[in-house]
């Protein structure tokens, strides 16, 4: 079969590899319908060091069982499933917690001998746990918002659970790429009366507009956090979604939060410590968040996309094939894409 593998930064090629199969009893193998690029894939096509092995790429996928192993119970061949962007039996007792993240027995996509999510088929192990059948044919028009099930809006959905949005508060969304944009959906699904999106590029602004921000600040560092401060009656906002992960946007995220407010911190955070110990501390800031355990949420999240009362595929921009792969890394790399989705 094919797929994507990354051999360096900016080296991302479609090559042949082993076809997946059944290993574990376990198991399942989905034939990929449709995948996508994550901005965290951005990180290792930015600075992964060479390897003449490679690694296989992608975490974002939807597809159809084409054979389950025997102690499979949940799925079938035949069957069209959403994959959460991590693998989880669905039993341990942090699975049990709702946080399939930190699952005993789980794992990541293209690692360990498991295969990545933007080539043709994945083994998928743990499949009860991990799997979860949609209701729907492989070619329905909702295909886009049921991808993002498996990442980008069940992540903006942690960032608003960890920074306890609710209804009537003013939440402020650091961060215009996919999980930001989907941010902005989650605080308003969750009741946020006030949205302020920190953002930069015309067209990802329009679509925050569109999915309920009622601000936007272009402004960054200082300037961002005294126009934060200016459209919050001085006093910062209740809820602070930090969709980026480098220290200036965690700066800004811990100084437009009001005192007794919350940061959820759902960017890869590329440093090791959290800036503004201090202040957060005097302010009582509580600072919560990490990988998004998106098989805890899909259930919830399932029926808003197919009544149609949110469409976080929307945030797709470029729809592309396997072999444009490549060129989807390059165009999100570049701002020229907010995000890749791709058709087998």
């Amino acid at each position: 079969m094919r797929a994507t593998v990354m051999y360096g930064a900016g080296d991302v090629r479609i090559e042949t590899v082993p076809d997946a199969g059944l290993v574990e009893a376990t198991d399942a193998v989905v034939r990929v319908t449709r995948a996508a690029i994550c901005g965290s894939d951005l990180w290792p096509y930015k600075s992964m060091e060479h390897s003449e092995t490679g690694r296989r790429m992608g975490h974002e996928f939807i597809g159809v069982v084409e054979a389950a192993g025997s102690d499979v119970r949940t799925v079938q061949a035949g069957d069209l499933v959403v994959a959460p962007f991590v693998w989880s039996d669905g039993t341990c007792v942090f699975c049990q917690e709702g946080l399939h993240t930190s699952c005993l027995h789980g794992g990541r996509y293209g690692f360990d001998g498991v295969d990545g999510g933007q080539g043709e088929a994945v083994r998928v192990p743990q499949a009860d746990g991990t799997l979860v059948v949609l209701p729907v044919g492989a070619d329905d028009a909702l295909m886009p918002s049921l991808v993002t099930l498996t990442d980008v809006m069940a992540t903006g959905h942690h960032a608003a659970l960890a920074a306890t949005v609710g209804p009537g508060k003013t939440v402020a969304v650091v961060g215009d790429g996919a999980v930001g944009l989907c941010g902005v959906i989650a605080a308003r699904r969750l009741g946020a009366e006030q949205v302020v999106l920190l953002g930069r590029h015309s067209d990802r602004i329009a679509l925050a507009r569109e999915f309920g921000a009622t601000d936007i600040v272009s402004e960054r560092g200082d300037e961002a956090v005294e126009r934060v401060r200016e459209l919050t009656d001085g006093l910062g906002a209740h809820s602070v979604l930090e969709c980026v992960g480098l220290e200036q946007s965690t700066v800004t995220a811990l100084s437009i939060a009001r005192p007794g407010g919350a940061v959820g911190r759902v960017g890869v955070p590329q440093e090791e410590s959290i800036p503004e110990g201090l202040t957060t501390f005097m302010d009582n800031v509580a600072i919560a968040g990490g990988p998004a355990p998106a098989r805890a949420y899909i259930e919830e999240l399932l029926p808003d996309v197919l009544e149609g009362r949110i469409e976080p595929g929307r945030v797709f921009d470029r729809v592309g094939r396997l072999d444009d792969v490549p060129d989807g890394y390059r165009a999100m790399n570049e701002r020229e894409a907010i995000k890749v989705m791709i058709e087998f």
